[in-house]
């Protein structure tokens, strides 16, 4: 089937949209991407939505819209018509993540987005694995390893979006994956109140300024990082901890020790894997700060690269994960496991709306 994914990150930055051709088992080809960014009024809306659940409604509705104007562009580039298409996998924007309490939200309006292509829709798919007592996170892990199939083991691979989260594939297929720390959100949020950008481009402002190691150690100790996989965050869950971890600091120095604690926390993770990973590969948006690059590849035991250096499309991949698991869903197979969200058994999830 082909399928296409939809993606909408916590860093905010837009709407990833993705080409999968698949069975939900193995990946046939992966087709075109692009990224659809969030008008300012939008991304505030939406930020606005979780912080302080202002205007839901409306910006449910707004951000539908903008997803069914990514299915019509990605369409468009590839040439290809609505009815090619078997399956939108449509994730939504997270607002608010408390698997402890048993509460996932993500917004986005499957209905209406079907309704609006012409095309079925796949979305929810978290709230029955948060049900069933799993974290609801994260959920790509299947679809690394469909894509790892003939690459060295173990191996990692990292997702540095607004949240940090890895996939651990061992040598016989096996997963373990979890939530790391915060990923670009804290450094996001800190160079918008700093320098008025959306983001730290390519890491210049961690690279001017020094780390504050005190910091980085209180950072550190904080009981989460005890934690085995499976684990899973919210975007703001780290926020008050850094807030208070970065107060007097210069910008740049606030970068770069922001940027350390991203590191420390994947660093924090390895104890509690099987073996050390022969390999890491970053995804996400992080991959293009020079600065966590260098910090990963300094801090850990094996070679770190971005994953389009096996030929993977480090911008597309959440979206084609989607793709990926709207399939799944179609054919009944299992989204989540027990070591990959802590659910007692593989589950399936997910909610099909027909246009």
């Amino acid at each position: 089937m082909l399928a296409l994914g939809l993606m909408s990150g916590t860093s905010l930055d837009g709407i990833d949209a993705a080409l999968v051709e698949t069975d939900g088992e193995t990946v046939s080809r992966c087709g075109p991407g692009l990224t659809l960014p969030y008008p300012a009024d939008l991304r505030s809306a939406l930020r606005r939505a979780a912080v302080a659940g202002e205007g839901v409604a409306a910006a449910e509705r707004a951000m539908t819209d903008l997803h069914a104007d990514a299915v019509a562009c990605l369409l468009d580039q590839a040439g290809i018509g609505a009815a090619e298409i078997g399956a939108i996998g449509f994730h939504g924007h997270t607002l608010s993540h408390r698997p402890a309490e048993g509460h996932t939200r993500q917004i986005g309006d499957g209905a209406r987005l079907a309704a609006a292509t012409g095309i079925r829709v796949v979305n929810d798919f978290r709230t029955a694995d948060v049900a069933a007592g799993g974290q609801g996170a994260p959920l790509v892990p299947v679809y690394h390893r469909a894509l790892a199939a003939g690459l060295p083991r173990p191996l990692a691979v990292l997702n540095l979006g607004g949240v940090g989260n890895v996939t651990w594939i061992g040598a016989d297929g096996d997963l373990i994956a979890c939530d790391t720390g915060p990923g670009n959100a804290l450094l996001d949020d800190w160079a918008a109140e700093h320098t008025g950008l959306p983001c730290d481009q390519d890491g210049r402002l961690a690279a001017e300024g020094r780390v504050d190691l005190d910091r980085v150690a209180v950072f550190l100790a904080d009981p989460w990082f005890e934690r085995p996989p499976p684990k899973s965050l919210d975007r703001d869950d780290f926020a008050a901890l850094a807030g208070r971890l970065t107060q007097g600091l210069s910008a740049a120095d606030g970068a770069a020790t922001l940027a350390a604690f991203t590191v420390g926390a994947i660093g924090a993770l390895v104890p509690h894997l099987p073996a050390p990973p022969a390999r890491w590969l970053v995804s996400g948006g992080g991959r293009h700060n020079p600065v966590l690059m260098a910090g990963l590849a300094a801090l850990l035991a094996a070679p770190v690269d971005p994953v389009d250096a096996v030929g993977w499309d480090g911008d597309s991949l959440e979206a084609q994960a989607f793709a990926f698991l709207a399939v799944r869903v179609l054919a009944g197979l299992p989204t989540t496991f027990p070591a990959t969200t802590g659910v007692a058994a593989p589950l399936g999830g997910g909610r099909v709306f027909e246009p």
